[in-house]
């Protein structure tokens, strides 16, 4: 994936001879070095291990949601999962957790689009677990919200019983889905 990031105004002159003008031309600036919603989360997407690069886009009050709200259950399994307010600390936690867990060999986004403030992008990914050398490829979908080129919220969803089961050492016991049907071993 090639991204490409060039935000400008053009040559434009602006005159600094009034406070008006000054502010003025102060938030011109700060909007020439403001990436679009969609562009801010294509550059966290191309630096989740750098931490410099995501504390710079991520807003110190952001919500990461990782998979679900709460389940204590998984969190036993992927304990960076839940729902986790403390701003790039979470995202700087999760992506080490998931490069420490797992190799990555693939990570591809397909679909990218915002409206607004929110940006959703779908694509799938092929990890391999470290401790047992499982391999899944897994569909994923995220929802992000940035505001003034900051994510303040992040959701991030996968197949968790695939990428869980990467870990999994005995069977995963016994469902019974089918109202009609009988219970099953997986």
């Amino acid at each position: 994936m090639i991204l490409s990031f060039t935000v400008g105004l053009g040559n434009q002159s602006f005159s600094q001879t009034s406070t008006v003008g000054t502010i003025k031309q102060n938030e011109l600036k700060q909007n020439e070095n403001m990436k679009t919603p969609k562009e801010t989360v294509e550059l966290f997407l191309a630096n989740t291990t750098n931490p410099d690069v995501i504390k710079s886009v991520v807003d110190p009050n952001a919500t990461y949601i990782s998979l679900n709200f709460n389940n204590p259950e998984l969190q036993k399994v992927l304990p960076w999962t839940g729902t986790h307010h403390e701003g790039a600390k979470a995202f700087i936690d999760t992506f080490a957790g998931v490069n420490e867990f797992w190799t990555i060999q693939d990570f591809a986004v397909q679909d990218i689009f915002s409206e607004g403030e929110k940006v959703a992008v779908f694509g799938t990914f092929t990890y391999t677990s470290r401790t047992l050398n499982k391999k899944v490829t897994s569909p994923f979908s995220i929802l992000a919200k940035v505001k003034d080129g900051k994510i303040y919220h992040f959701m991030f969803m996968e197949d968790t019983f695939a990428t869980a089961g990467t870990f999994r050492i005995t069977p995963a016991g016994t469902f019974h889905s089918d109202p009609k049907g009988k219970e099953f071993k997986s």
